[in-house]
């Protein structure tokens, strides 16, 4: 179980000690896609949705949630992350796409905070907008870049 770095030689949990790592500027990016119906997505354009402007509300989770990703996932450091941003595209007249992008100058990488705030942000779309699109999907979450630590740096390829 060696190479699985939550665990202990004898399987047992464990939060990873960083403390002998140095400090070095870590970056990650994270995406989530939301298929949905053409009149969602022209509510969510126009702005037209009563409970008021889906994606700025979406925005504000997702932040929210990168800043306490250390206490919704388990074994994960809290952080004190320098920065998180939201932005929203539609890559198709029926599909959103979400990128987080979470930066921490730390002994830790922020891809969990990127992926959560992704996630959060997706599920804030979908709450705010079930009353009129209850078969909305949220598809492909998942991490597209990282940068800074030991492993240096990732792309995903596709």
């Amino acid at each position: 179980m060696s190479e699985l770095t939550h665990f202990d030689e004898a399987g047992a949990s464990r939060m990873v000690d960083t403390s002998a790592k140095p400090e070095t500027l870590r970056e990650a990016r994270a995406s989530a896609r939301m298929k949905m119906a053409l009149a969602t997505a022209r509510l969510i354009r126009d702005r037209g949705l009563a409970k008021g402007d889906v994606l700025e509300v979406a925005r504000l989770a997702g932040i929210m949630a990168a800043k306490r990703t250390g206490e919704l996932i388990p074994l994960c450091h809290p952080l004190p992350i320098t920065g998180a941003t939201i932005d929203f595209r539609f890559e198709a007249d029926d599909t959103l796409l979400i990128e987080a992008v979470v930066r921490v100058l730390g002994r830790t990488g922020v891809e969990m905070e990127a992926l959560t705030a992704a996630s959060v942000a997706a599920l804030t779309v979908y709450d705010m907008c079930k009353s009129v699109d209850r078969g909305m999907t949220i598809e492909r979450v998942r991490l597209e870049e990282k940068s800074g630590g030991k492993s240096g740096h990732f792309t995903r390829a596709d």
